[in-house]
């Protein structure tokens, strides 16, 4: 709440300014609404967008999209394989929708990951294995374009449990280009307050008037700032049906929401806000770290991120979006060829998979390869920094592009810039 020396700030009827706004729910890291939005005034009209989606843990690549069906028992584990829509192609057991669409997904087998004893999602969101020193693919991207149509350029549903936002950090971009955190609380936010009516926040002369009678006392202490535009475009996102619409899943028909599931419901919350306008949606789906239970939880988790991804990628069909919005899912790295621990597998930086659609990308195929044991790349492996390469090229943007740091020296979005060019036809 806005203070004059020491006093919350009140309207003539009482409500204060930050009633008004209703956005103290959506506050991040002591950020208002206004805060994020202060980024840079919107160039053009946006028209691509990233969907990230992160199999948190890591995910089996062995045990779903690069199964090893001829290898030893240790080895391929307990799951059979079904073909898929590409011929020679094999999924595991688990995965028979995106099976049967695999002609609109593009895999990527061999994905080389770093080891540094730990989970490295900040790999997956920056393209460096450096912890918390580079910023994360959403905050460039707020940084670079700015909000468009009053939403934020940079959404993340990554928000159960908080401490996840640690991995998306925005470091020398500043605070400002941290994600839009939509918790549960905050999207109760997205109305006026009682009292004040939708009409009233769209009629700027009539808010400004109910301003007047603090003007003089914010002009003693330079408050005057959150009456800027950028405050002015936190106003208009409350008072947008459009906005509110974007974030509101019970806009959605009942026979689409059940069509994703419960599990997979962030899915159809990141389309909604890709199709609105936000440029960087990112989310993470279940908890893959399989040290142990490995068939037992890839069992149950697989099905139900299988109707997910199948969901979104006819959805993406169906809406024409397939060029538009680009997703990625995967995981901060693949689990260890050799069964271990009796049902386990072990953190596997040496080969992962992601699955990769829409973007306008060339899909309908399977890149690179691993050695029968899915141990290691059989060729020249990619990273994550090639896949994001692909994703800001997607998105209009020079993985060349430099950026200051803290202080003042020029730092590439990516140091290896190749993208995964397969992707590209």
């Amino acid at each position: 709440m806005l203070s004059v020396y020491g006093r919350p700030t009140r309207l003539c009827d009482g409500i204060t300014r930050r009633e008004v706004l209703r956005v103290g729910g959506l506050a991040f890291g002591g950020l208002t609404l206004a805060d994020v939005l202060r980024a840079r005034d919107a160039g053009a009209p946006r028209t691509k967008s990233v969907i990230m989606v992160w199999l948190r843990g890591g995910a089996s690549h062995i045990d779903s999209y690069d199964p090893k069906p001829d290898a030893p028992a240790e080895i391929r584990g307990e799951f059979g394989t079904i073909p898929t829509a590409l011929p020679g192609v094999r999924f595991t057991e688990h995965l028979p929708l995106q099976a049967r669409l695999a002609d609109r997904l593009a895999v990527i087998r061999g994905i080389h990951s770093v080891d540094i004893g730990d989970h490295t999602p900040h790999y997956i969101l920056t393209g460096f294995p450096d912890r918390g020193r580079r910023p994360v693919l959403g905050s460039v991207v707020s940084h670079l374009r700015g909000p468009a149509g009053g939403l934020p350029p940079y959404v993340s549903l990554m928000y159960d449990p908080p401490k996840l936002y640690d991995n998306e950090g925005p470091t020398y971009l500043g605070p400002a280009h941290r994600p839009f955190v939509p918790r549960r609380e905050g999207l109760a936010n997205l109305s006026p307050a009682r009292g004040v009516s939708t009409e009233l926040l769209n009629d700027r002369t009539a808010l400004l008037r109910r301003f007047d009678t603090i003007n003089r006392e914010l002009d003693h202490t330079g408050g005057m700032a959150a009456l800027d535009s950028h405050a002015q475009r936190a106003l208009e996102m409350v008072a947008s049906p459009r906005v509110r619409e974007a974030f509101d899943l019970s806009k959605e028909p009942l026979a689409a929401r059940e069509r994703y599931g419960k599990y997979c419901e962030t899915f159809l919350q990141a389309r909604r806000l890709a199709e609105a306008g936000v440029a960087v949606v990112t989310l993470k789906v279940g908890d893959w770290d399989t040290h142990e239970k490995n068939f037992i939880d890839h069992k149950d988790q697989l099905p139900q991120l299988d109707r997910g991804v199948h969901a979104l990628v006819t959805d993406l069909y169906d809406r024409g979006l397939q060029d538009d919005v680009a997703v990625v899912v995967w995981g901060e790295f693949g689990r260890a060829p050799r069964v271990s621990r009796g049902d386990g597998r072990d953190h596997w930086p040496d080969a992962g998979a992601a699955v990769v659609f829409g973007g306008g990308f060339r899909v309908g195929q399977v890149i690179g390869d691993t050695d029968g044991h899915g141990g290691r790349s059989r060729g020249v492996p990619y990273t994550p920094a090639n896949v994001l390469s692909s994703l800001y090229r997607h998105l209009g943007i020079d993985p060349a592009t430099t950026l200051p740091d803290h202080a003042g020296r020029p730092m590439h979005l990516l140091d290896d810039r190749a993208p995964v060019r397969e992707l590209n036809g």
